[in-house]
């Protein structure tokens, strides 16, 4: 995806983020990444090898000092950003249903990262990617699908997609009248280590989940409608909000 030459991704710590960093670079593209861990033993290794093209800095999307300071390093960096890809996210507690005791501190907290993450980093880069390709990408999930709805546990994460989801339209409603628009996507069954331990249940590796975001990106990335996309990446099917 060599056409954007700039792009920002947050979650780059590791799985999805890490991957699509990693893609991003390899087809020429200028990275800014953000994530929790800094200094990253794997970003250190792909700035050696991509010393011009790779910037990162840390990152935690649930905190606005930080999502502030981002925006102010990154703008002594460039004026613009073809695209931004809010990744970064909480998987939270997925066992527990309305019959159990329930940790709804941990929900906040899922929340405040994977749904109000994506909405902090598009106010604070707001005017480099308007600069630039007026394009976000959320990725977000069928567990925030209210049509898909299956689950009967999974409180934070899947209320906190649904809110990304809706928070995606109203980002889309404003930014759609100068060009701008927002994309939503499902990556399909990650492979995963979302819980803390890594989970290999999934259906796609981290890198293969990537590859299918940035196809439908390439796909569907210039389109405009009055609610943002919202697809799966494996197939490119449009979700049911």
């Amino acid at each position: 995806m060599p056409h954007y030459r700039h792009v920002c991704i947050t979650g780059t710590d590791r799985g999805i983020g890490l991957e699509l960093a990693i893609a991003l670079l390899e087809s020429g593209c200028t990275v800014y990444a953000g994530g929790i861990v800094h200094p990253n033993p794997e970003l250190e290794r792909l700035s050696a090898s991509y010393p011009n093209q790779l910037h990162a800095s840390r990152l935690d999307v649930g905190s606005d000092d930080s999502v502030k300071a981002f925006a102010e390093w990154l703008a002594a960096l460039t004026p613009e950003l073809d695209l931004l890809i809010n990744n970064a996210a909480l998987l939270g507690d997925t066992v527990g249903t309305v019959a159990d005791a329930l940790d709804f501190a941990d929900m906040q907290r899922v929340y405040n990262v994977t749904a109000l993450g994506a909405i902090r980093m598009a106010n604070a880069l707001l005017a480099p990617v308007m600069n630039g390709g007026k394009l976000i990408v959320n990725v977000s999930s069928e567990a925030g699908s209210l049509g898909q709805s299956h689950r009967d546990a999974w409180f934070g994460y899947c209320m906190a997609k649904a809110a990304l989801n809706m928070g995606s339209t109203i980002v889309h409603n404003k930014i759609r009248r100068e060009g701008g628009r927002v994309l939503l996507l499902h990556p399909g069954w990650v492979k995963t280590s979302m819980s803390g331990t890594w989970n290999d249940a999934g259906t796609y590796t981290p890198r293969e989940a990537a590859a299918q975001l940035l196809a439908r990106v390439a796909e569907r990335g210039g389109e405009l409608r009055e609610l943002p996309l919202y697809l799966e990446a494996d197939t490119g099917r449009e979700l049911p909000w």
